[in-house]
């Protein structure tokens, strides 16, 4: 297979998608008894030798969560795991902690950018890392199979507990990774917090850096998380970054792991963009490894063409920040992301973190002396139009219709463009893309394929 190609698609898996299990909260699979036996299985999995083993778990602010926490915390006890609680916290922070308290697995309770009515779990290695495919795999057919061998006789309990200072570790981690001799003083910065995860812990590390901070979306109540505000609705924080006279405005998603941006004169910055500006930035500077930035299929051909001038290649992978991270590693890079706004810096986490991706584009902002608007527009993007197409029972994309369908409108764009059809890992959404150099092109493309695929997905 070809260096640069996609990821090819994980084998099929009941339980696990893109980016852990998710689903409607108190409704199977995101019910206390899944919660419970995957918390068995897990423990199960990850409890290799004779040390005392610990598992991090942490969540958002999903009224939810007060229901799966202490399902997973009965399963891990059950299976012999100490458990250590932090509350919430973002989910690059339950990776660090999992890595600097030597525990043997990590959990963040989240959704991510979903309404409130649905959950997930995360489940984080030893190392900080997402679990692969294949240890997902092997975790279902524990959870599939008779738990009873997972659960260990009454003196090897494990114990609960809870960790207090747990925002101030990833507080001070986070500001470690700002750049040392530089401040945000003078700064005005809104950020949104989605009222999730980091509603605390992010106006506070800009405020600790010197920046004027306004924060919204810091008012999390269970059920308000992602509504109105955050990465997927940045009407407001626009609105609010331009009324204040900003200077930036971050807009962070449920659980923090992924961000956009909005410069002062209230236009949004997507993740193409963030991945190029920090590019051009450590390339300069000699700190950009491998020679390549890694992004996924959705990235638009003008980052790759903005790259290439500068000498450096654009790695695409399939969907989802996991196979972004293992692309990375593979080929020693220190830089990658999705458009979406995940950006992963494995130089300051192992995961997709929006607070630190934020603090590095400050940096050179605060080293060129530039507006945000001017610094952030690195190239300009190609024609780009996706559609979501949601559908209920089997998936619209095994149609032989449709599959000749998207077929001929690739054939008709030839060298002009290209389609992206994909269905989500996290919803039944059929993901419909298409780019080209004329924008009515694109339009007319897309149009065609989603009511192709509406129409199926009808019948």
């Amino acid at each position: 297979m070809p260096k640069d190609s996609p990821t090819p698609p994980a084998p099929a898996r009941r339980l696990f998608g893109t980016d852990g299990i998710r689903g409607t909260a108190n409704k199977a699979p995101m019910d206390a008894v899944t919660a419970l036996r995957l918390g068995q299985a897990a423990g199960r999995y990850f409890n290799r030798g004779t040390h005392r083993h610990r598992v991090v778990i942490g969540k958002d602010t999903r009224l939810s969560g007060y229901m799966l926490e202490p399902a997973l915390t009965a399963g891990f006890v059950g299976a012999g795991m100490d458990v250590v609680l932090v509350g919430p916290l973002p989910t690059p922070a339950i990776a660090l902690l999992t890595r600097s308290l030597r525990a043997d697995l990590g959990v963040m309770i989240s959704a991510s950018h979903n309404p409130y009515e649905d959950n997930g779990i995360k489940l984080f290695g030893p190392d900080g890392l997402k679990l692969t495919d294949e240890q997902e795999m092997e975790i279902e057919a524990l959870m599939a199979g008779d738990l009873g061998a997972a659960l260990v006789p009454p003196s090897r309990l494990g114990r609960a507990s809870r960790l207090e200072d747990a925002p101030g570790r990833y507080i001070e981690a986070a500001k470690q990774s700002f750049h040392r001799g530089l401040t945000l003083e003078g700064l005005r910065i809104v950020v949104d917090c989605a009222n999730g995860a980091a509603y605390k812990v992010a106006p506070t590390v800009l405020w600790e850096l010197g920046a004027e901070v306004v924060p919204i979306g810091v008012a999390p109540d269970g059920f308000n998380i992602n509504k109105g505000v955050g990465s997927t609705a940045p009407g407001q924080l626009a609105a609010l970054v331009q009324e204040r006279r900003a200077d930036l405005g971050i807009a962070l998603d449920g659980d923090a792991d992924r961000l956009v941006l909005v410069d002062e004169a209230g236009q949004v910055i997507d993740g193409d963009q963030i991945l190029a500006l920090v590019a051009r930035s450590w390339h300069a500077q000699g700190t950009l490894r491998g020679g390549a930035v890694v992004a996924t299929v959705m990235s638009n051909m003008g980052l790759e063409r903005f790259l290439g001038q500068r000498g450096l290649k654009l790695l695409r992978t399939a969907v989802g920040d996991r196979y972004v991270g293992e692309r990375m590693r593979e080929e020693g890079c220190n830089l990658g992301g999705e458009q979406s706004g995940h950006m992963i810096m494995p130089d300051f986490g192992t995961t997709g973190d929006g607070l630190i991706a934020a603090l590095q584009v400050l940096a050179v902002l605060v080293e060129e002396k530039r507006p945000a608007s001017e610094a952030l527009r690195c190239f300009t993007p190609l024609p780009q139009r996706l559609v979501n197409v949601r559908y209920a029972g089997p998936s619209p994309l095994h149609d032989e219709g449709v599959k000749a369908a998207i077929a001929a409108e690739e054939a008709a764009l030839g060298a002009r463009g290209r389609v992206l059809i994909r269905a989500s890992g996290t919803e039944p959404v059929i993901r419909v893309m298409a780019e080209a150099e004329e924008e009515a092109l694109v339009e007319a493309t897309v149009a065609r394929l989603a009511e192709t695929i509406r129409a199926k997905a009808r019948a």
